[in-house]
């Protein structure tokens, strides 16, 4: 009852995307609207970044002026520095970022034949550094992960997201990914589809509900002036149900990224997004 009075309470409050466009420093068209893929819920894919205010619609829009381009920096950085036992870098083994990266971070997660799992950004990096550079695997959420997770994904900017569901059990993991996404939890009774698909537009604790696109992440939140990956919104979310939140990497959290990752598909790459 709290949870339908909460949320019910604040559909009254409705207030849509706006119609604008995305254009990052004048010069760079960012899709943000498109039609949404067979099997959606939705008629179209809307960004976040069209129910957000207007001045944190400009900070994603001037590159001089986002915070978090100081991770993209940071990032380069690591991409460019040796370490571990191997004595390598990133750029040790794969040299042009600009090349190799483009378009990478837009197709992740992909599916990992030795893992026998998906593999999102973050699991392909701590990979890299035990296999190959002979280094330690980044903790979940260390500065330097998200700086380099953040760089990577920024070099598939204004690329359309998208996953591959033909490779290796990917479709099995979307059929899991789905179950989670409308399953309810927590002492709030909520699920993903409650807030961003049922009550998409609608005003909640002091914010509107976008339809969860991740084509932005990891994105810049200005509450916790920070850059936030991914799998740490779906924890607070998580939380928010007042629920226990899985483990980062987790097989759920996984199997959700490959679902809510696939109900963006066709939205461009926006990292760093910025949100509220």
């Amino acid at each position: 009852m709290l949870a339908a009075l909460m949320v019910g309470t604040s559909a009254s409050l409705a207030g849509g995307p706006v119609d604008e466009k995305l254009v990052i420093d004048g010069e760079l068209e960012i899709k943000t609207r498109v039609p949404a893929p067979e099997g959606h819920p939705f008629d179209e894919l809307i960004s976040g970044w069209h129910y957000r205010t207007d001045e944190t619609r400009d900070l994603e829009a001037d590159s001089f002026q986002n915070p978090g381009m100081l991770y993209v920096e940071r990032g380069e950085e690591i991409w460019n520095t040796v370490d571990g036992a191997a004595g390598k870098s990133c750029a040790s083994c794969h040299e042009d970022a600009e090349s190799f990266l483009k378009g990478l971070g837009a197709s992740y997660p992909k599916w990992n034949e030795e893992a026998g799992k998906p593999f999102n950004i973050e699991l392909q990096i701590n990979q890299c550094r035990e296999q190959n550079m002979q280094a330690e695997p980044y903790k979940f959420d260390a500065a330097d992960q998200k700086a380099l997770t953040t760089y990577i994904k920024h070099q598939s900017l204004g690329m359309p997201m998208h996953v591959d569901l033909s490779e290796g059990e990917m479709q099995a993991w979307w059929e899991k990914g789905k179950d989670l996404y409308y399953t309810r939890t927590g002492q709030l009774n909520l699920s993903c589809a409650t807030c961003h698909e049922n009550y998409n537009g609608s005003y909640i604790r002091a914010d509107h509900l976008s339809q969860g696109n991740v084509n932005g992440f990891p994105t810049y939140r200005l509450k916790q002036s920070e850059m936030v990956s991914l799998h740490n919104r779906f924890r607070g979310c998580i939380r928010d149900t007042r629920a226990a939140f899985p483990p980062a990497f987790s097989d759920e959290l996984m199997a959700l990224e490959v679902y809510v990752t696939w109900r963006g598909s066709g939205l461009d790459i926006e990292t760093p997004a910025v949100r509220q």
